[in-house]
This record gives C-alpha cells, sequence and structure tokens, in this order.
C-alpha cells in the first residue's frame, strides 16, 4: 500500500510543481522536464505530467516561443541569437513573431541598436571603432549583412 500512495504523490507532486512553474511564465518542455527532473521526479511521470498538460493547452511549445522571441527582440536581439537561444530551449521551429520580420526590418532594429548604443558617427577612418561596434552587434545576434548596414548608417 505504501508504494502506491508514494506513486499517487510522486505524480501530485509533479504535477503541483509543473502547474507552479507554468504560472508564473511560459515554459518549453524541456525547460519544464528538466525543472522536474532537478527535484528527482520519476522520468515517466513527467512525461505522463507533461502529455497531460500539452492536451490541456497549459503546455505550449509554439506559444513559449513566440512569447520568449518577442522579449527577446524588445531587448534588442537579432535573430540569430533568438533562434540559437530558442534551441537550447528545447524549440527548433521559428515563432511566427520572427518569421514576419523581414530583413529590413532587422537591418533598422540593428542601425537602432547601434544609434542607442553608440550613436551613429561615420565609421569609414576608425577602424577599432567599426571592429568594436560590428562585435557588439555580432553578440547580439545580427547577421553579417545586418551588421554591415547598421555600420553604414549616418545621422541626419
Amino acid at each position: 500500500m505504501a508504494k502506491q500512495e508514494n506513486d499517487n504523490d510522486q505524480d501530485y507532486k509533479a504535477r503541483a510543481t509543473a502547474l507552479r512553474l507554468l504560472a508564473r511564465r511560459e515554459h518549453s518542455r524541456l525547460e519544464l522536464s528538466l525543472k522536474l527532473r532537478q527535484r528527482k521526479l520519476p522520468g515517466d511521470i513527467i512525461n505522463a505530467v507533461l502529455d497531460d498538460y500539452e492536451k490541456e493547452g497549459w503546455l505550449d511549445d509554439d506559444r513559449f516561443a513566440d512569447v520568449y522571441a518577442r522579449q527577446r527582440m524588445d531587448l534588442g536581439y537579432g535573430p540569430l541569437r533568438i533562434l540559437g537561444e530558442l534551441q537550447q530551449r528545447g524549440v527548433h521551429k521559428t515563432p511566427e513573431s520572427v518569421d514576419e520580420m523581414t530583413e529590413e526590418d532587422w537591418c533598422q532594429r540593428a542601425i537602432g541598436i547601434r544609434d542607442k548604443r553608440f550613436g551613429l558617427a561615420d565609421l569609414s577612418e576608425d577602424w577599432d571603432e567599426k571592429v568594436r561596434q560590428a562585435r557588439f552587434l555580432n553578440r547580439r545576434g545580427f547577421s553579417a549583412s545586418q551588421v554591415e548596414r547598421a555600420l553604414e548608417a549616418r545621422s541626419e
């Protein structure tokens, strides 16, 4: 009898913990699975709980990806970094919010980030500063063409 109570307790603990985590913010299935594994819960119970929560609509990788991508875009990150971070979180599909952006939109964002951080001064004579700004934009996740466009931008 104790074994049955223990199994029910583990199931309850997994469900309660997962629900509490999802109430705070969206999580990907991988993130939630890792957090439940850290709490030493059995893998079969974790998978059953996550399957149930996906059926209920409480856990949705597509919704997580869209929310996460929008937050990162608002913080000034580019498409390469956003997609890389999503892959680390177990989402291998491009969210709609990233798909909707055109190359020109990303270039304008890169220009805006450069303007906010460094200004839009002419860098044709200052190679060291140009490299420094290019590295910054690359770390932010902008492609080479987007960085190049941002570095060519001048203030009016």
